[in-house]
């Protein structure tokens, strides 16, 4: 994948050192059964996943609130490089088809990098937004935390496997 260079203007990110090797890491994102077990952050859960990794390919998700309310996500794998880069996008949906969004909603492009670091990974999560509001709502979304704590949770899985 062509080099992404992040605007501090547009994109959030979190970047950590994990414990895991990057291919646990890529399992962890790219294998339906495990993604529901760390994707969304807890108390919230993810009651579903269907992904198929290669470029065109669906990335959709369901999240379940602490109350039972779900919020089904679509999505598009643009880049699928294995044990190091996946990207996908909430813009598009499987067959890179634009999808209309809903009134909350705000598409972004997510760029997941592994790098090996030892017998770890460096793992580095972009969030690409259209705009200065877009990247705002998710901050106040709780980006950081969530993705954060989400990805406490997928070192956790991955170390199970």
């Amino acid at each position: 994948m062509t080099a992404y260079t992040v605007d501090p203007k547009l994109d959030l990110v979190l970047e950590r050192t994990v414990d895991v090797a990057p291919e646990l890491v890529w399992k962890a994102w790219t294998t339906p059964e495990l993604i529901v077990q760390w994707f969304a952050p807890k108390p919230w859960s993810t009651s579903s996943c269907e992904i198929d990794v290669r470029p065109g390919g669906k990335f959709n998700t369901v999240m379940r609130s602490p109350e039972g309310e779900e919020y089904p996500s679509t999505g598009c794998i643009l880049v699928a490089e294995e044990n190091s880069t996946l990207v996908f996008t909430s813009a598009l949906g499987p067959g890179f088809r634009p999808q209309p969004t809903g009134e909350n909603d705000f598409p972004f492009t997510a760029v997941v990098r592994l790098e090996r670091a030892g017998d770890g990974t460096k793992y580095t999560a972009t969030a690409i937004h259209a705009d200065a509001a877009a990247k705002k709502t998710h901050e106040e979304m709780g980006f950081i935390e969530g993705w954060g704590a989400a990805l406490d949770q997928l070192v956790e899985v991955a170390k199970s496997l």
